[in-house]
């Protein structure tokens, strides 16, 4: 059984996406534990990790994913373990999920720090399993070269294996090679691969949207898989909307209020991935039924306008279990950059 932990310095840096590239690209019966929960869901009264939940979901893992995390808070992990004790749980975790696999990948929290307070940290982790290390890395190329010469010096310093690391979501991988590679190798840090950036994988998909929002889905049901790219705000005339750039936009997400019969109805006879329907207003029949017609979402929330954006831009495009073209893109860019030696 070979054990994997993926780390990274910053929140986002892409450590699930990676994981999942990984394991579809190697082939292998894989296994999957996030010691330390951080996205956190509320499922059938019990409590799990949304990457967890998604990783089960992708690989067919038998394991319940409310098993795959120890726990979630910081002062309920204090009061129940010393060092000691969640040394030992953490080895236990790790001796359920382990019998079949081949592999085994242990998410870092959702930075190098998080979980100190309560050992659950990578630094921690690391110094459990004797697991070593996969970095992953991601930003502006000043960022990455400070967090990997900083990663670099603390596993140093705790006589801890990093394995390599895997800069990731770069917009020019050639260009970032040249200026950088050179200068991360001399330090005798092994580059596993350069993952261009895809803004396929940015996208939000309106399900994810409504689940995240907690939204009633009044109609279009079937087009919950379509996807977001704009947002327009319909506080305007529906005449005005038309003549304005952003309406003209493919895969938008229009909010507006319910009562706005006239904006909704423009927005379901254009390219238009689906409507938020502010105030909990519920539109006209005939709008319910166009929208059915043209399996286009409307999904009604009790927030007024200003609130349901406010909302939506904190939303993450998280990868779900049924984005199977973001999923086989992942594989794709693995297998085509990333050098696979030091896994197998």
């Amino acid at each position: 059984m070979k054990r994997f932990i993926i780390a990274s310095m910053r929140k986002s840096a892409g450590k699930t996406s990676v994981i999942v590239g990984l394991a579809k690209t190697l082939g292998k019966r894989v296994g999957y534990l996030k010691p330390f929960g951080d996205r956190l869901l509320y499922r059938k009264k019990r409590l799990w990790d949304y990457d967890a939940a998604l990783m089960t979901n992708i690989f067919g893992l038998t394991d319940n994913p409310e098993d795959l995390s120890i726990g979630f808070d910081h002062a309920k992990l204090r009061y129940m373990y010393d060092a000691h004790g969640m040394r030992e749980r953490l080895l236990e975790s790790v001796s359920h999920v382990e019998p079949g696999k081949e592999m085994l990948f242990i998410e870092g929290g959702r930075d190098f720090s998080y979980g100190v307070s309560v050992y659950l940290d990578v630094l921690a982790l690391a110094q459990y399993l004797q697991a070593p290390v996969i970095f992953v890395a991601s930003g502006d190329e000043g960022t990455i070269l400070d967090d990997i010469f900083f990663v670099r010096r603390q596993m140093e310093r705790e006589h801890l294996e990093l394995c390599g690391v895997i800069i990731n979501k770069i917009p020019a991988v050639e260009d970032f090679k040249g200026a950088h590679l050179g200068e991360i190798t001399a330090l005798g840090i092994k580059v596993l691969g350069v993952i261009p950036h895809r803004a396929e994988l940015t996208t939000l998909e309106i399900g994810h949207l409504a689940e995240n929002l907690f939204a009633k889905v009044i109609a279009g049901e079937g087009g919950l898989r379509r996807v977001v790219k704009q947002i327009f705000i319909g506080a305007m005339s529906a005449q005005a909307a038309m003549r304005h750039p952003g309406f003209a936009q493919e895969n938008k997400l229009i909010i507006t209020s319910g009562d706005r019969s006239d904006m909704i109805l423009a927005a379901l006879e254009s390219n238009t991935s689906g409507v938020v329907l502010t105030n909990n207003i519920v539109p006209p029949a005939n709008i319910i039924s166009r929208a059915s017609e043209r399996n286009i979402p409307l999904l009604l929330v009790p927030y007024d306008t200003y609130d349901t954006a406010k909302r939506i831009e904190a939303i993450e495009p998280l990868l779900t279990k049924d984005a199977l073209d973001k999923i086989a893109l992942l594989e794709q860019l693995v297998r085509e950059h990333i050098d696979l030696t030091a896994l197998k």
